[in-house]
């Protein structure tokens, strides 16, 4: 079964002109009891930061974090003595665990930077907090789904503490492949940009379809779409 979570059925908060945030799931100031994740997705938003604005330092435990640039560059800071900017096709992982400290902004005075924050909710409390940062060029998520993030942390992945699967691809009109789900698993599928048809359903920018008891999903490709993809228990 795919259910469809259209892009402006999101919550959207807006704040100060400096950020423009959709909510996928409940969040901050949006909160909908039918909409709390899926299974261990727990948050998805989907924001863009004003040139030289951002977060300042903040806290947050018991949460795997990860971060996916689309466009622009971001600059973190956290306080295990990290820090990076963040360009389009890095993918970074923070472990939360027993606590941490971490800021984030955007490292341009006059481009915007559209990125994605993803929370998954780990396998373990307590966890000694971590980070990690890989890029995945372009190229190589062309027309197919690669795999960004996992249990594993193996083959350049980023490592979640999770039983979960976080694939990437982009795919330009008629490019198409098909993803096996194992026996009881289930996807969130999660439309950056772009176009794509999911098993024959068409989705745009913003939109997602939930997915369960369906053993293939086929991708194919309207216009320029990049995808993410959850693998989950």
């Amino acid at each position: 079964m795919i259910t469809l979570r259209k892009a402006q059925d999101r919550g959207h908060a807006q704040h100060g002109g400096w950020l423009d945030s959709w909510h996928t799931f409940s969040f901050g100031d949006y909160y909908d009891p039918k909409q709390m994740g899926f299974r261990a997705l727990r948050v998805i938003n989907e924001d863009r930061v004003a040139p030289g604005k951002g977060f300042p330092t903040h806290s947050h435990r018991d949460m795997e974090i990860v971060t996916y640039v689309l466009d622009g560059a971001l600059e973190h800071r956290d306080s295990m003595g990290n820090g990076s900017v963040m360009k389009s096709g890095d993918v970074q992982r923070m472990t939360a665990g027993t606590g941490v400290g971490h800021s984030e902004f955007n490292a341009s005075k006059t481009e915007p930077v559209h990125f994605l924050q993803i929370w998954i909710l780990p396998e373990a409390r307590n966890l000694e907090p971590g980070y990690e940062q890989k890029n995945f060029p372009k190229q190589d998520l062309k027309g197919k789904l690669r795999v960004v993030a996992s249990r594993e942390g193996a083959a350049g992945q980023v490592l979640v503490h999770q039983d979960v699967k976080l694939l990437a691809g982009t795919f330009g009109e008629g490019e198409a492949e098909q993803y096996t789900l194992a026996p009881g698993r289930h996807a969130w599928l999660h439309v950056a940009r772009g176009k794509l048809l999911v098993n024959g359903q068409e989705l745009s920018a913003g939109d997602a379809a939930q997915v369960s008891d369906e053993a293939t999903l086929e991708l194919r490709g309207v216009s320029e779409a990049e995808v993410l993809l959850f693998d989950l228990a």
